[in-house]
């Protein structure tokens, strides 16, 4: 008996599914306040430097005093970095004269003046982290992500050692610690340490709180449920724009989208483990106890009657039970191919979401209204995933999301900056795309690796993803090179992952694997099925592939004109006709 037969006996998809679905929303909620919270405990205000007490300056008024005291940028404004060493007071009486000397022109000797109407206070104004030491503060988020892309390793193998529950609540734990430490930070170095720190108890959080809701999910209900987990992440990303409108200090924001950790570990207790990891692991009598409370909340009577223990232990996968580790993702061909396609679609999802989701200036909206927008447009793609995921399958919605990302990304870098909102829409269109890429890379990758290496394959891409993650910030200073550089970096990347996803296998209404020889079996099955269908074109090179035995029977079928042989490839045929995949390769 398979797992997928099992979960029918107890309802694939009952109020106990639901229920675990709204627990786990509750801890996704804060991955993305987290992800997203540089954009405003790291912005950086208008500013100019400090300006002496000149001597005869007490009776002009404050756009007199810049005048003589700041030089203005090619654009006309005030400079944030620059002043003059000494007054220009021939400036007052012609403000088109040049300067006396262009040596007069320092770096700010005393520090800066920021504006403090739309941020009380931030990292940037903490630590005067502008100007020559801007660098340092866009670095923040390349820190964060390290953490990030440190703890999808860590928690990907502790997770398929130790089981998806114990290593989610020492994620939350994690999590709730140092993102507390970090809002008491008294230096830029502890900061930085606390929040990457942070950054890898979320990371834990995020991969196995997706794997273990899909772990409890039947086929036909997967793809409806891994868009609805989702959704956690818009509401998260859109609460985030509230909370930072209305706390403007970056030490209580901190906190603020910290707090949902505490009743996230009220609710854990509440939480299964996944019955598929704890049938790898031989531990029946619990699996039973997890299969049975589903079962009784479903409100399937005859579970006790029908599955025991004894039948749980026939179950087909367990037949492996070892332990594995991260380089059996390159043991076998398949598992070499999805590892190393899937590797390269995550670093396109990931540097490109970041490379949109990070920069909110530069649009016709105040940076809360754009973060709100960026949120909301989430909701309507995923809808859209979820119609389009079943119709024309993961791998096409996986490529094509990620090209169209690209595309908007290119178009975006092409407008003019006076056309604020033509860039604000079409941002927000790539923003749309880019979340569909997300959403189905979770999901599908989830389905591609067995349950034996499912969390490690995807904390494997989840490491990969982090690494663009911490590179987006940094690609983002590229801009002082050439304004469209970033952009141009940005949609290359995206549509070269996407083209890269037509690699991969499709998953679409396929059981998931449970282990590596059930991975490799479904493969050779489909190649089966697809050579047979084109057995009049290439008859021997299906008997070369064909076992003895399965030799021998589709000979006898054959020559005997068995009617079930000659229905299933005409079913075969009419599925090729259609251009579904049934090669699984």
């Amino acid at each position: 008996m398979t797992f997928e037969e099992l979960l029918l006996e107890v309802d694939g998809f009952g109020k106990y599914q639901m229920l675990v679905y709204l627990m786990l929303c509750l801890p996704r909620l804060v991955i993305p306040m987290h992800f997203l919270l540089h954009n405003f405990i790291s912005a950086s205000p208008s500013h100019h430097c400090i300006i002496p007490d000149f001597p005869g300056t007490s009776n002009l008024s404050q756009d007199e005093i810049f005048l003589i005291s700041l030089p203005r940028e090619a654009d006309g404004t005030w400079s944030s970095c620059k002043m003059f060493s000494r007054p220009q007071y021939h400036l007052l009486v012609n403000s088109s004269e040049e300067m006396d000397n262009i040596s007069s022109i320092q770096s700010c000797q005393r520090g800066w003046v920021y504006d403090h109407s739309q941020y009380v206070s931030t990292t940037a104004t903490e630590w005067d982290l502008v100007c020559e030491k801007k660098g340092l503060n866009q670095a923040i988020a390349t820190f964060f992500f390290i953490g990030v892309t440190l703890g999808s390793v860590l928690f990907g193998y502790l997770s398929d050692r130790f089981g998806r529950r114990r290593i989610l609540l020492l994620a939350i734990a994690v999590t709730l610690f140092f993102g507390t430490m970090t809002a008491f930070s008294v230096s830029y170095l502890m900061f930085i340490v606390m929040r990457s720190l942070c950054g890898v108890g979320l990371t834990g959080i995020s991969i196995i709180s997706l794997t273990l809701a899909v772990e409890w999910t039947d086929i036909k209900h997967r793809t409806f449920c891994g868009t609805i987990s989702g959704l956690s992440w818009s509401v998260g990303y859109m609460l985030l724009a509230l909370l930072a409108y209305l706390i403007r200090s970056w030490r209580w924001l901190l906190i603020a989208v910290t707090s949902p950790c505490l009743l996230s570990i009220v609710l854990w207790w509440w939480l299964p483990e996944s019955v598929r990891w704890l049938l790898t692991k031989k531990e029946v009598e619990t699996a039973h106890s997890y299969l049975s409370r589903c079962a009784t909340v479903n409100g399937k009577k005859d579970f006790h009657s029908k599955i025991t223990t004894e039948v749980l232990n026939k179950a087909v996968i367990m037949n492996e039970s070892r332990n594995y580790f991260y380089w059996h993702l390159l043991k076998t061909s398949i598992l070499r191919k999805i590892t190393l396609c899937s590797t390269i679609v995550w670093f396109g999802v990931a540097f490109s979401y970041y490379g949109i989701t990070l920069n909110i200036t530069g649009f016709s909206l105040d940076p809360y209204m754009t973060q709100f927008m960026f949120g909301a447009i989430e909701i309507p793609a995923k809808v859209c995933v979820y119609f389009v995921l079943d119709r024309i399958g993961r791998r096409h919605c996986q490529a094509w999301t990620l090209i169209g990302t690209g595309f908007f990304i290119a178009l975006n870098a092409s407008i003019p900056a006076e056309h604020g909102h033509v860039r604000s829409a079409v941002a927000i269109l790539g923003k749309g795309f880019s979340e569909a890429s997300f959403t189905t890379v979770f999901l599908y990758t989830a389905e591609l690796y067995p349950t034996v290496l499912r969390q490690s394959g995807i904390g494997c891409c989840s490491f990969v993803a982090r690494v663009a993650s911490s590179l987006a910030p940094l690609i983002m200073l590229l801009d002082d090179t050439w304004q469209y550089l970033p952009s141009i970096i940005f949609s290359t990347v995206a549509g070269m992952s996407g083209i890269v996803a037509f690699l991969l296998p499709e998953t679409t209404n396929r059981q998931l694997p449970e282990t590596v020889e059930h991975l490799e079996g479904d493969r050779n099955e489909n190649i089966l099925e697809t050579k047979t269908s084109q057995e009049s074109m290439h008859a021997e090179i299906s008997l070369e592939i064909m076992s003895p035995v399965s030799t021998d029977v589709r000979l006898s079928q054959q020559q005997e004109g068995n009617s079930d042989c000659d229905m299933k490839l005409s079913l075969e045929n009419s599925w090729l006709a259609n251009g579904m995949d049934t090669s699984g390769s």
